[in-house]
């Protein structure tokens, strides 16, 4: 099969656009108005292309963009890329993709969770505590979790926006994963109140990290005891 070409690939995506999708994701920040199903569909029939996925990010454009990171091979971007990749990502689909599917599907992950700890650009922060909470889950080894605590307790509540919700997500699971710890966790976000007035519909969990804990660990209990 031929490989898709940009303007081909530009051509797809221009024939998905949804004038209503785009009024309703621009309200979100999201400047585009493809469904994302029909997204992913059209990233499985182009299949893996980095060169492809190169000028698409290249576009500057939103939903080129997005197609691009579900089309490239995070492995083959240098941590300068990313970095400056990431630095790019203002529309919160194409942030939230990005850090999901391509930096912490890199085998640079942990050197750029490191690199991008502390920094002075909230969305660059917000990856690395992103980078974090994946961590706590999959590798806790050798992180100070204590420290992070710390941290958290410190700066969360004034944090900006993106890293505000990372670091309640790192502290969530500190608290789900680490019974030691889960009394801090809980007096932490009981404390602080970030996101304790988020709407959650029913049936979902609330990303009030109090709720969060009890809510996974009661449903772990559950599991072990039956």
């Amino acid at each position: 099969m031929p490989e898709t070409t940009l303007s081909e690939a530009l051509a797809e995506l221009a024939a998905l656009e949804d004038p209503k999708m785009r009024a309703a994701n621009e309200k979100r920040g999201d400047d585009h108005g493809i469904n994302l199903g029909r997204m992913r569909a059209l990233a499985k029939r182009i299949k893996t292309d980095q060169p492809l996925a190169r000028e698409l990010w290249e576009t500057g454009e939103t939903a080129p963009r997005l197609l691009a990171i579900l089309v490239c091979r995070p492995r083959e971007y240098s941590a300068d890329e990313l970095d400056a990749m990431l630095r790019e990502t203002d529309p919160p689909k194409v942030n939230e993709w990005f850090v999901s599917y391509v930096a912490k599907k890199s085998p640079l992950a942990e050197e750029l969770r490191m690199r991008w700890f502390g920094d002075a650009d909230p969305t660059v922060a917000a990856a690395a505590w992103s980078l974090t909470s994946e961590r706590v889950v999959k590798k806790a080894e050798g992180l100070d979790l204590d420290d992070l605590l710390d941290l958290i307790e410190r700066d969360m509540r004034d944090a900006p926006p993106r890293p505000q919700w990372t670091m309640n997500e790192t502290l969530a699971q500190i608290g789900i994963h680490n019974a030691r710890l889960r009394p801090r966790a809980l007096e932490i976000g009981e404390r602080l109140q970030v996101l304790a007035d988020y709407p959650t519909p029913p049936g979902c969990t609330s990303p009030f990290a109090p709720s969060w804990i009890s809510e996974i660990v009661r449903r772990r209990e559950a599991v072990t005891a039956g």
